[in-house]
């Protein structure tokens, strides 16, 4: 009965936050647009099934993912081994990623398009080590307490190094395959896995040590694909590796059947797996120790992996065919200023139905034992999100260079860490990288391949892409940004009294 009370909380909750993509749709339709799409009914089932997806996905977060990650962390802490731990985060980090479908995807479409330059298997390994290498970082520096921004301004100046001597095409698959690392799966598990060890050792907090192990995994591939793209790359391949995916993405309604249902499950499976299996060796043949309640950890993983199913298959059916059918007929009309507005208002209310958002703002919220609200915190991150996207569609209309744009964003971003109260960094930088999952990506990918197909002049594998990473540079400007206002206007209060 629990289950079922706690099931339906989330679903009306999961309603709730879906409700402004529907606005902003109807908005369109109805008043920009002045026509109504045939497939509303199939928007509507499509919907629902999301809603049903997110409220399965976040009940089954609270009864494995989430309990299973801060537990071994808890255990690895006190038996207060450095290799063990280290070698804990490696692999957890590594079998989140290296099975991620997304990036299989690119990996796979880079090969083809390069003729090879790109080895499809190498890509992904060094993209999985990168994750599994910064998550062994980022529990290496929550043990010994060193400060998290001389990581990422660190890590950072050397991404916009990378970037300003990287061939123009290769930005693209680079800022991907950083974006994709951050999905509804990895992003739980990698924070459970950061919250629980800084919880288990004296001396740190959870909010200021906890956080930060998904901003480094966003980070630490951009550099090692670019610089892999330097030694192998030729031709379109990060631009036009998306593309297919997206048109792959536009099809996909039209498959149907017992068959390509369960592939589709199947595939849910597959990206959790690596999960399972790591999490079991590290369990039963690291610590020797069984799982405190193996059938209610059995159950959260199916509901995990029946919640991301559904998901998915709520997009494909809801979401998809009228995103693209909206961008087209959005770039049709004589002004940018509906595509300005569109880019604007669809950049918000996706971030709002972000399950990996929700989920992790409730763990901030948790972390910071009611200091910071998490509804705020996702409204900080959607407006970023929504003024981050416009900007990028502002750079395809105009043709500019992303190069001067990811650089002077990621510039901006150092500033602020620097200016920022420490407290707030570590999150700030983990809630950029929330930002590029299964709800944002497909829509705005959608949006800037069509942009640059229509404009006279743009080159898709040039223009078409980078409004990911835009997507995921603002929310860490608005956040940082309003913990900067916050302390001046407290110690300005201070000095008043």
């Amino acid at each position: 009965m629990f289950y079922i009370r706690s099931f339906l909380h989330s679903l009306l909750h999961a309603l709730k936050n879906l409700l402004p993509i529907v606005v902003v749709v109807g908005f369109f339709q109805l008043v920009i647009l002045q026509q109504v799409s045939d497939d509303l009914g199939s928007m509507a089932i499509g919907l629902l099934i999301v809603a049903v997806g997110v409220a399965l996905f976040l009940q089954g977060l609270e009864l494995s993912i989430f309990p299973v990650g801060k537990s071994l962390s808890n255990q690895f802490a006190r038996k207060g081994s450095l290799a063990i731990l280290l070698s804990f985060g490696f692999a957890m980090g590594f079998s989140a990623v290296i099975a991620e479908p997304a990036l299989i995807a690119v990996a796979e479409q880079a090969q083809t398009i390069s003729e090879g330059r790109i080895d499809g298997l190498t890509l992904r390994i060094l993209v999985a080590v990168s994750v599994g290498f910064v998550v062994a970082l980022g529990v290496f520096r929550t043990i010994f307490g060193y400060p998290l921004h001389w990581f990422m301004i660190t890590g950072y100046v050397i991404v916009v190094i990378v970037t300003w001597f990287a061939p123009e095409e290769i930005v693209g698959l680079a800022y991907d395959s950083g974006g994709v690392t951050t999905n509804v799966v990895t992003v739980p598990l990698i924070a459970a896995l950061g919250i629980g060890l800084a919880a288990s050792i004296r001396g740190r907090n959870p909010l200021i040590d906890g956080f930060g192990l998904v901003a480094l995994s966003v980070m630490v591939p951009m550099i090692t694909v670019q610089v892999y793209g330097m030694v192998a790359y030729s031709g379109g391949t990060g631009a036009a590796a998306m593309e297919a995916i997206t048109a792959q993405v536009a099809q996909a309604p039209a498959k149907s059947g017992i068959i390509a249902a369960l592939l589709d499950l199947a595939g849910m499976l597959r990206d959790v797996l690596p999960i399972i299996i790591t999490v079991l060796f590290f369990q039963y043949l690291v610590l020797r120790r069984k799982l405190s309640n193996p059938k209610k950890i059995a159950f959260g993983f199916a509901l995990v992996i029946l919640g991301l199913y559904a998901f998915v298959v709520g997009l494909k059916l809801g979401l998809f065919p009228i995103g693209t059918s909206m961008a087209e007929q959005l770039m049709a009309m004589d002004s940018y200023a509906p595509v300005y507005l569109f880019a604007l208002m669809i950049g918000f209310a996706t971030t709002m139905a972000e399950p990996a958002l929700i989920a992790i703002g409730k763990q901030a919220e948790e972390a910071a034992a009611g200091a910071l609200n998490g509804n705020a915190i996702r409204l900080l991150v959607a407006v970023g999100v929504a003024v981050g996207i416009t900007i990028g569609v502002h750079r395809i209309i105009t043709g500019d260079s992303i190069h001067y744009y990811i650089m002077g964003g990621y510039i901006l971003v150092i500033l602020l860490t620097l200016l920022a109260p420490r407290y707030i960094v570590a999150l700030a930088y983990d809630l950029g990288g929330v930002t590029t999952s299964e709800v944002t990506v497909p829509l705005v990918t959608a949006l800037g391949i069509g942009l640059a197909s229509s404009i006279e002049g743009r080159n898709v594998l040039i223009d078409g892409f980078g409004l990911i990473a835009f997507a995921s540079i603002f929310p860490i400007v608005t956040v940082m940004t309003y913990a900067i206002v916050s302390q001046y206007r407290s110690e300005r209060r201070k000095e008043t009294q």
